[in-house]
């Protein structure tokens, strides 16, 4: 197989190993990857991968949860957006064979295989993907056992469907699995209806010994996940046992669109920044978050959805300081111990050193 190498992106042409349609509406792409790279792809169960594209002389990038079990190929899951530019792309034209640009997998939405224990992914939609990863892996610890409770509108929406059985088939004593529909009738009204934070209360008292559980893991939109994070609050589950990914995020309104001039104009900030070993210093406006500023500079800085939801552009600032507008993709310690999401962040203090390498 040939393969592409971008030293400055860390990017590389991947061959499409497979397609699989899920449902309608989405697909899982598998990617083949030759000796030399295997190691820089071995990834973590609940990590991401990020594809880029180029369409129009545009760099466009989206970020992939994987849903593969830890040790097998890199498989992604990809429902469409309506208009999606990248993800039509992928469920409608790709096929075997095609080469796609790839990056390594990142993310901390990981658990720790080796340890054992009662663990809970609760997941809506697309969120099932990382999910899908995650209990697949700890599954292979005789000393795990995984509830997951996935919400959708329908059966037919129902991605990783046959995945998810054989996975029952194959654990049934260590593997529950609940199905809740909101558009279609399930023989109990326990599993019909929207897994808002009334549904999950009900499902968390009525399946789940809470203080048993040793991990809950929580992704789809936003509102399933906080609904999902004040519930178990509310039940005592300490922070540290509650980690979550956000798919989307659905309850807000967009963050206002800033086109970078040539130039600063306005306030200032002498930015310093570290990535793969290599420092750059810059002035950068105020106005513009410490990535859309720095691209201009450093345009193999890492990146995916700038909304603040896939942690792609994580960072630790070093040195001064910044105003993080919006995350939903890093954990409390994470940011108590330095760490921002670069498209979010904006500079305030007159000099800042963020560190991508850390």
């Amino acid at each position: 197989m040939t393969t592409a190498t971008s030293r400055r992106t860390g990017f590389h042409s991947l061959a499409v190993a497979g397609v699989q349609r899920l449902t309608d509406d989405s697909v899982a792409v598998t990617f083949d990857v030759p000796p030399e790279l295997v190691e820089l792809y071995a990834f973590l169960p609940g990590q991401s991968l990020t594809l880029r594209r180029l369409v129009d002389g545009r760099d466009e990038r989206r970020s992939y949860s994987i849903c593969a079990a830890v040790g097998e190929l890199p498989r992604v899951g990809v429902r469409e957006v309506p208009g999606g530019l990248f993800s039509s792309w992928l469920v409608n034209d790709v096929r075997p064979g095609d080469l796609v640009d790839v990056a390594a997998p990142t993310g901390n939405f990981t658990p720790d295989l080796a340890a054992g224990g009662h663990h809970v992914l609760v997941a809506a939609g697309s969120g099932i993907t990382p999910v899908l990863s995650i209990a697949a892996s700890l599954l292979k610890n005789p000393e795990v056992s995984v509830t997951v409770l996935y919400g959708n509108r329908r059966t037919g929406t129902v991605m990783f469907a046959d995945d998810l059985a054989d996975l029952k088939d194959r654990y049934p004593a260590r593997l529950e699995l609940v199905h809740v529909l909101s558009r279609e009738p399930r023989e109990a009204e326990l599993f019909t209806g929207r897994l808002d934070a009334e549904k999950l209360e009900k499902l968390f008292s009525v399946l789940l010994p809470v203080p048993e559980v040793a991990h809950w893991w929580l992704c789809g939109p936003f509102g399933m996940v906080t609904g999902a994070q004040e519930v178990l609050a509310g039940l005592g589950v300490p922070d540290e046992r509650v980690h979550q990914e956000l798919f989307y995020v659905d309850d807000l309104p967009p963050e206002p669109v800033r086109h970078e001039e040539p130039g600063v104009v306005g306030a200032s900030s002498e930015v310093t920044l570290v990535l793969d070993g290599r420092s750059t210093t810059m002035t950068l406006s105020r106005s513009l978050s410490v990535l859309d500023g720095a691209q201009r500079f450093r345009p193999d800085l890492p990146f995916a959805c700038k909304g603040g939801v896939c942690g792609t552009c994580r960072a630790k600032v070093c040195g001064g300081e910044v105003d993080m507008r919006r995350n939903f993709a890093l954990e409390k310690s994470e940011v108590e111990a330095g760490f921002v999401l670069t498209c979010q962040s904006m500079p305030v203090s007159d000099a800042v050193t963020v560190d991508f390498d850390a």
